[in-house]
Formats: C-alpha cells, structure tokens, sequence
C-alpha cells in the first residue's frame, strides 16, 4: 500500500512514498502552476501512466452541447476497463475507500465499473489567481474553526493539515450563484420510494468578491413535493468562524405560517428530507463548522473513486431505472482512479456527534469529498456517502450532481441531486442579498 505523506520541513513540503523518505521534493507557491497545478494537486501523472498528467481539464464545452441544456457527456464513447465486484475486490482493495469495501461486501449486486481516468476538473483563470494569492494570505483562526484573509479560491493549496484541507472542500469555488431544482428519494427496503422535489438557490459571497464580513454563504432550500412535505423552507446565511459567529438559520412551517429561527440546523441533526439517512452537516458531504472534530491529514493516496458521472445526469434515464433497492443502479455510475487527500475526523473531548470518527477521501482536482466513511459509537462502519460529481463546463467547477448516503445497519439510503427529468442547474440566476432575507421566506411561504 502506496501512501504519500506529507511533513513540514523548513516552511515546505516533503513528500514521502511508502512511509520512508525518498528524495524530498520541495512545494511552495512558487510551485502553484508548475509542477504543482494553480489548484494545488501534483501536475504529473503516475509512474503506471494509470493517473494521466493534469494539462487544464475541460475548459469548453463538447461539441453538442447547448447554454442551458443537458451536460453532454465528453466520454460517452469510454468503455470499462474493468469491474470490480465482492467477488474479486481483494486484488483492489490498497485503492478501495473503506466504505466501499463494505458497500461491495454487503451487497451481492453492488458493483463498480471502472473506466480511464480523465482529470477534467478544471477552474476559471480568475480563480487560480485568487488561489495563488491565498497561498500566502490565508491563515487559520480560532484553532482552525475560520479563515481570515482568503477568497474566491481554496484558501490552502498547499494544506499542512487535516482541518485546512477541509476548510479547502468547504470554500472551494462552485461558481458565484445557482438556483436548482432536483429529486430526493429515500428507498425502503423493497426499493419502493415517493419522489421527493427541492429547489436551492445558493449565492457563493465567497466565491464571488470575498465573504460580506463573517458571511460567505446564502442558501435558500425549499421542499415543493410531495404534499404533505411542500411548503418547508430553509434559509441559511453560512459565516466563516461558526464559532465566533454562529451559522444563522430560519425556518418557514407552512402549517404554521411563521418564519422562526433554526438554531439546530447544524452539525448532527437530521438533513432535510432525509427520513434521518443523513445529518446536517452531510448535505455537500460535509459543510457547516469543523470545530467539533480533531482533523488529522493521513496523507495522499491512488483511489478508485465516483468520477466524471455523466451517465446519473442523463435525460434519457428515468427515476426508477436509477433508484433500486439497497443502492442506486451501479450500472450508470462511473469510477475512476485518481489521488485523493485522506483525512480523518475524531470527535473532541467535551464534544457530540452521531459520528464519532469519519474519514474524507478529498479529490486533489477539485478539493470536494468524493466518498466519506462514517462510524458510530463502537467505531464500527455505519454510513458511507458517494458524491458523483461532474465538471459542470459552462462554468468551469467540479462538484456532485448527485449525493448518495448508505446506512449499512438500516441496509436503506438516501439519495438527492436527481436531474434527470428537471430542468438542468442555472449558474446564471440573478440572485441578490434581499432574496435570502427573512423577510423574503416569508413572502416565499405564503406565495
């Protein structure tokens, strides 16, 4: 088993392969566009040329593809190099995420096909040179619960420990403002479910001029079926430091017809939706405040991992050929060898959650979590999350179109970001800071 760990010696890094010291090989900003990417992963390629060398990802859309419709697929003519099963997972297991072993153990007909790897993960120029700049402005606060002097790109592109490359999935760019409406299911165990529809609207403040003080986030969330779920609103304005500035949140109850303040819509309470498959903090895999973990950086690893899932977008698929029971139909995911950051979470001392450990299997593309592992009270294995994302190209940002969420105990999951038969993500919505007000949720209620 490879592992590249990282150590800081003298203000850079040194990389090791295998545990022991090799020939160190020095990374600074300096290296941020030259042997390292403008995003901060390794530019080359791996020795087996199984990984390729990184040259921009996909900075235009295919041919066939028009502003405002369905993502075309780029690889659509890529075939499985091979399938690994639970029959013959033990010749993978070094690049296997320990959720998706157990998926693969646990399930007879749990499968991944595996294709060639394309880093297509890619960012507007704008961005990089944001990221350049952080390099050498950022720093952690408040022992590592906020971020002061970043912006608009990842804050650490050259991260030294586990909670700045956490801190990097969460302000990582995905684009300036977004409105999407997407499907939600959570399957019995017969594979039986009741669609579930939700719009967002997200303004990145982040992402687009820098946080407004505290706040880099607005986010709108309302369910608008089934019916006995529609009306549901959720506003959150997201801060940089939850811990000086707690994360504030409203609620509408349409049965109520009030707006009322959300305090708890954080950390370990249940995620909107989800019949209690998923937490909070698990929408996007992981987002709110680290403060309640310490996060250790493992180090950097070849993974098979969900990658470049156009397939789950396309609209020549319907709901019921992709939700079934026990998982999602594994004959439309697709995975890809790539090196991920692995970086593992124990809950403090003094501190609670459901998930006393989880372990993150960072993309060094994108800076998103692709897969999580998450463990209960005895340290056993209890939820895995797959996030199956694509480059959205008209934009240029890397991230999930779909989250699933497996409970291994329960044998359900829960599973959102359906597109499918929706219209597809606007990045392009004029969105302004009077639209996420508590005001405008409760005008939103009573439409």
């Amino acid at each position: 088993m490879k592992w590249s760990n990282t150590a800081l010696v003298g203000g850079a890094f040194a990389v090791f392969l295998g545990g022991m010291a090799g020939v160190a090989m020095a990374q600074s900003a300096a290296d941020l566009g030259k042997t390292l990417t403008p995003n901060g992963a390794e530019k080359a390629g791996n020795k087996d040329g199984t990984i390729p060398e990184w040259t921009g990802g996909i900075t235009a859309p295919p041919a066939g593809y028009k502003a405002g419709g369905v993502y075309v697929d780029p690889y659509a003519s890529d075939k499985p190099l091979f399938t690994i099963t639970g029959q013959n997972m033990a010749q993978y297991a070094d690049k296997l995420p320990e959720g998706l072993k157990a998926l693969l153990k646990q399930y007879p007909d749990y499968k991944m096909n595996v294709y060639p790897t394309h880093r297509s993960a890619s960012l507007p120029k704008s961005v990089y040179d944001e990221t350049l700049a952080n390099a050498t402005r950022a720093k952690l606060v408040d022992d590592g619960n906020g971020v002061e002097g970043a912006k608009v790109g990842v804050p650490f592109p050259i991260p030294k420990t586990g909670v700045e490359v956490v801190w990097n999935h969460i302000l990582r760019w995905k684009g300036k403002q977004l409105e999407r409406t997407y499907g939600a299911a959570n399957p019995q165990a017969d594979g039986s479910y009741t669609m579930i529809n939700i719009n967002e609207k997200s303004k990145f403040l982040y992402s687009d001029t820098g946080p407004e003080g505290q706040t880099s986030l607005y986010f709108q969330q309302e369910v608008t079926a089934p019916a006995r779920l529609a009306g549901e609103i959720l506003l959150v304005h997201e801060t940089m430091d939850q811990v000086k500035e707690p994360r504030n949140a409203w609620t509408y109850n349409p049965g109520q017809r009030r707006v009322r303040r959300a305090p708890n819509v954080a950390y370990d309470n249940p995620g909107t939706a989800s019949d209690g498959l998923r937490t909070s903090d698990q929408l996007d895999v992981f987002n709110g405040s680290p403060d309640r973990y310490e996060w250790k950086l493992v180090g950097k690893k070849e993974m098979y991992v969900p990658y470049n899932a156009y397939q789950l977008q396309s609209d020549k698929l319907t709901y019921d050929q992709l939700i079934k029971a026990k998982h999602i139909n594994q004959d439309y995911a697709r995975y890809e060898l790539h090196r991920v950051w692995v970086v593992e979470g124990k809950l403090k001392s003094g501190t609670s959650h459901i998930y006393p450990r989880r372990t993150f299997y960072v993309d060094e593309d994108s800076w998103g979590i692709l897969v999580a592992d998450q463990y209960d009270s005895r340290d056993q294995l209890w939820r895995v999350t797959e996030a199956h994302g694509i480059n959205f190209y008209d934009v240029q940002t890397f991230w999930a179109g779909l989250f699933a969420v497996y409970d291994l105990q329960s044998g359900r999951y829960t599973a959102s970001g359906f597109t499918n038969q929706e219209k597809p993500y606007n990045f392009n919505v004029n969105l302004t800071a009077a639209d996420f007000s508590p005001d405008s949720l409760r005008r939103s209620g009573v439409r």
